[in-house]
């Protein structure tokens, strides 16, 4: 599958910088704006999982390990699976569904919706998935039942939460806020009370996030088979996460949406991976209160990927609780996603298939916006019957 994910990746990235090139002053509004900090919070919490939080540690002895990612440091490898790059395919995404989707209408024809449809709920289900199997890490000594019960929990919750776009709101911006405070209060412990460690190691840490931008390029293609996971990965995730940030954008240009997409999310990104690796280089032990912060955090964050995308997909299929009611919407979308987590501990499904299908709808989009080529040259002006 390496040269379908190298083909569909580079292709997005070209999509990145023709957007850029060719309306880069074309201002996007989408049906509900909310300001530039919503905004972040929204896509940050919404395009990032517990992974964000709880993996990295456990990834830098890999990618240290692995001859293949020899060409630069474990941190610029961490930061590069997570980084720039891959928000450039949400940015896509969301200028797709701004400008040029109300004019095509591409993802209402009925396959193409149908298909994508079930990526984004299978997706959604592996966010839960990934949370349940990375949590024993974190927290050996909890039961295996205790995981479950917690994956319920958040479940259930996510549910809840995703019947109310406020409680969306909120929740995004306590995530964005908690993960703010979890990456200070773990800097604060290397400052002042780690004797072998200081900021002085911090501050040498950020800077081995250059080793990602002098070697772009390599990063652009599957690295080895874990780095094509994630590709993978991101892939399914970017249609919806461009789909559920385009309702939000408020009137930014081009050229200020990819900045704020691309940049913003790296800021907070690169310094907390900065932080944890001076823990793994300082072989510090998390102490356990810190540990169980970790994973309140990252329990938040599950939950509001889970939420945003069951809004989504409940949305797009008519399933939503204005139109099911309570009795019905909360129980569907409770056992569905209950389902798919049990099918991905059970049985062979990958998140590797979904994002291969993702692949394939962006290789029919690309058809069918080059079938209807014409119509976008109209883009920065209203399309047919709305107003100007």
């Amino acid at each position: 599958m390496t040269p379908i994910i190298t083909v569909a990746y580079l292709s997005v990235l070209a999509c990145a910088l023709f957007v850029l090139i060719r309306w880069p002053r074309l201002r996007l509004q989408g049906e509900e704006p909310v300001g530039l900090f919503t905004l972040i919070a929204l896509l940050f919490t919404a395009g990032l999982d517990m992974g964000l939080v709880m993996l990295p540690l456990a990834e830098f002895p890999i990618y240290e390990e692995d001859p293949a990612f020899g060409f630069t440091n474990a941190l610029a490898v961490e930061f590069g699976m997570w980084g720039p790059l891959v928000w450039l395919m949400y940015f896509v995404a969301t200028f797709y569904f701004i400008a040029i989707e109300p004019r095509l209408q591409l993802f209402q024809i009925p396959v193409v919706k149908w298909i994508y449809n079930l990526t984004v709920i299978a997706t959604c289900s592996f966010t839960c998935y990934l949370f349940m199997s990375n949590l024993p890490t974190y927290a050996p000594d909890l039961p295996q039942g205790a995981v479950w019960a917690l994956v319920v929990v958040v479940i259930a919750t996510a549910v809840v939460s995703s019947g109310n776009m406020a409680v969306m709101k909120w929740l995004a911006i306590l995530s964005s806020y908690g993960f703010g405070m979890l990456a200070f209060t773990a800097l604060a412990m290397i400052a002042f009370v780690y004797s072998r460690v200081g900021m002085g190691d911090f501050f040498d840490s950020v800077g081995l996030l250059g080793g990602y931008f002098a070697h772009l390029p390599r990063f652009a293609t599957p690295i080895a088979d874990y780095h094509e996971f994630y590709l993978f990965w991101w892939f399914a995730w970017s249609i919806m996460i461009g789909q559920f940030v385009a309702r939000f954008v408020g009137g930014l240009q081009v050229w200020q949406l990819a900045l704020a997409m691309v940049a913003l999310p790296a800021i907070p990104l690169g310094l907390w991976f900065s932080v944890l690796f001076v823990y793994h280089q300082g072989g510090i032990v998390i102490p356990g209160w810190l540990n169980w912060f970790m994973i309140a955090v990252g329990v938040v964050f599950v939950v509001n990927s889970l939420d945003s995308l069951i809004r989504l997909y409940s949305t797009n299929l008519n399933w939503s609780r204005e139109t099911l009611g309570d009795r019905r919407y909360y129980p569907l979308h409770f056992l569905l996603q209950l389902g798919l987590v049990g099918a991905y501990v059970f049985t062979p499904f990958e998140i590797q298939w979904v994002g291969l299908i993702v692949a394939g709808l962006y290789g029919a989009i690309y058809v069918l916006l080059a079938r209807h080529i014409g119509k976008l040259g109209g883009i920065g002006r209203p399309a047919a019957g709305q107003g100007g």
